[in-house]
């Protein structure tokens, strides 16, 4: 029920002036790119670019800071493949119902059509209002942030809760994730990394790590078998630290939905209050002061979620965690992904499952106090 791909790691999001993207000097094929792009931004929309950058993140599309002739800025999507294009019609469709009911999101600008994506010109691409003095929530977790971060989500969920697409539903808490499936794909995956003829720094650590995930996955079981029936519902689809844009204390937007699936509420709050920069950053104790403090805010923004997606969400996001092959499966299975920000994502996530894993009973104790 949950995603095991790079979408995990890498979002795409609009960088905010607190944490600028670095330019990417343009290739000739990028140069012919940023040109189609400025022909679909006079012929789609009636915009004349001053400025159009490249920014480096992304995976599943290419994004770009764009600057009109007025001065404003922009945030420009060009999807890849066309094929893929009913999904990201959904998704920026999702994001709009959203903000439609109250959220904080980037709004999408229109075409001259009224279309939510320009599909005429050589390359689709959406457009979007710029957020701007803003940074992300990946890493910078703390103080009255916690609460900010929960309320947004309670807003979040509360909303997308009544969207067509699926009611809220109860459903096994145990089906999250399916420990022995995970046990076959560490097998492969440590099979994978030996049959190598030498291993870098990276890949060495990586063996190592998938090798304890594979060793507590009879503990992943056995705190999967405990859990509730958990609501499931359309979710945000991609809810993590890049694509929480922060105003000081106060959400900004969130940004970068996904199409309108349904999945275990307890697993995205898990997923976004456990970041794992802010968790080795701040370290348990101060994690577990925060999370509180979301679960708290969440609480009373989403008041007729079940208490025990709440309760359950520190449990639920551990085993999911452990179970999760990606980003270790990185150097075998997506090579061109590893970078020093992907290794340093693997190691700050792989350490903080196993600390919740060796501490969940002292961490659930706390949290049920708190939600009582």
């Amino acid at each position: 029920m949950y995603s095991d791909e790079e979408n995990m790691f890498s979002a795409s999001h609009q960088p905010g002036p607190g944490s600028p993207a670095a330019a990417v000097a343009p290739s000739a094929g990028a140069q012919e790119q940023i040109a189609a792009i400025a022909e679909t931004l006079v012929l789609a929309y009636g915009l004349h670019p001053a400025e159009i950058t490249r920014i480096p993140e992304g995976t599943a599309t290419d994004n770009y800071a764009i600057v009109d002739q007025t001065g404003r800025q922009h945030f420009g999507k060009v999807y890849r493949p066309r094929s893929n294009l009913d999904l990201e019609l959904a998704s920026v469709e999702l994001s709009e119902y959203a903000a439609d009911g109250g959220v904080a999101t980037a709004r999408a600008t229109r075409t001259r059509e009224h279309e939510l994506i320009a599909t005429h010109g050589r390359l689709p691409m959406s457009l979007w209002s710029y957020v701007p003095h803003t940074e992300t929530a990946e890493g910078t977790l703390t103080g009255a942030r916690w609460a900010a971060v929960g309320e947004a989500m309670g807003r979040l969920h509360s909303r997308l809760a009544t969207h067509p697409a699926a009611a809220p539903a109860l459903e096994p808490g145990a089906a999250i994730c399916d420990a022995a499936t995970a046990r076959e794909r560490f097998d492969r995956l440590i099979f994978a990394y030996q049959q190598r003829p030498s291993l870098g720094e990276f890949e060495a650590w990586a063996l190592g790590a998938a090798r304890e995930r594979h060793a507590v996955l009879g503990d992943v079981e056995s705190i999967l078998a405990e859990l509730p029936p958990l609501t499931v519902q359309v979710m945000h689809g991609d809810l993590a630290g890049p694509n929480v844009l922060l105003s000081n204390d106060d959400v900004a937007a969130l940004v970068d939905f996904g199409p309108p699936t349904p999945g275990y509420l307890a697993w995205e709050l898990m997923r976004l209050g456990c970041d794992p920069a802010s968790f080795q950053t701040h370290g348990v104790e101060k994690w577990l002061t925060g999370y509180t403090n979301l679960a708290l805010a969440y609480r009373d923004a989403n008041p007729t979620a079940p208490a025990d997606d709440l309760l359950s969400s520190v449990r639920v996001g551990c085993a999911a965690m452990l179970c999760s092959a990606f980003p270790l499966s990185a150097p075998v299975d997506r090579p061109h992904l590893v970078d020093p920000a992907l290794e340093s994502y693997a190691r700050a996530r792989h350490a903080a499952a196993l600390t919740i894993l060796e501490q969940l009973p002292a961490l659930e104790e706390v949290l049920r106090d708190a939600l009582r």
